[in-house]
């Protein structure tokens, strides 16, 4: 597959669209929308026997929505992945994490979108205070016993496809 052309349909300070035509093997002509994003960091935060989740309004969803803390930099905001999920733990929900283990670096959507993630365990939590964006002010923060989220896995509450894949690879660690 060739590109033969790009351009730009829409930016933002989040998301930037573009418009790829390409050229397949065969010859035949085709027209590809990607969207490219910032990459993000996910942290699932353990303590006992469970976890905290953060629930928020999704706006495209039209509903909150209970996922694992996760997040990209502010305009500005620089460091490394693992400063990235130490920073979104911290923000979201106020705790802190005496150590964090990297299990993974994974494709949001690669259909779509140049969007990848980091997934850290987070462990030796102590608490401390939040500080949310103007955009996460209705965020709530639970402990959920792991009995509870699995539950939830199977009654459709908890629905966030990279929280999914990140419990996904913490039971893959554990076996």
């Amino acid at each position: 597959m060739r590109t033969t052309s790009s351009r730009e349909v829409y930016r933002n300070p989040w998301i930037r669209v573009r418009e790829d035509e390409l050229v397949h093997e065969d010859g035949s002509t085709g027209l590809y929308g990607v969207v490219e994003r910032e990459d993000f960091g996910l942290v699932v935060p353990v303590e006992r026997d469970g976890f905290w989740l953060v629930e928020q309004f999704r706006y495209p969803l039209g509903r909150r929505c209970w996922e694992f803390p996760q997040g990209t930099w502010s305009h500005g905001g620089a460091g490394s992945a693992e400063d990235l999920a130490r920073a979104e733990l911290a923000e979201e929900t106020g705790l802190r994490a005496a150590e964090l283990r990297h299990l993974g670096h994974l494709d949001l959507a690669p259909g779509l979108s140049t969007q990848q993630f980091d997934v850290w365990l987070a462990t030796g939590l102590t608490a401390g205070p939040t500080a949310r964006e103007a955009t996460e002010a209705d965020m709530a923060q639970q402990f959920v016993p792991e009995t509870e989220l699995r539950r939830m896995i199977r009654d459709g509450e908890f629905t966030d496809a990279p929280s999914l894949a990140a419990f996904s690879l913490l039971l893959l660690e554990r076996s």
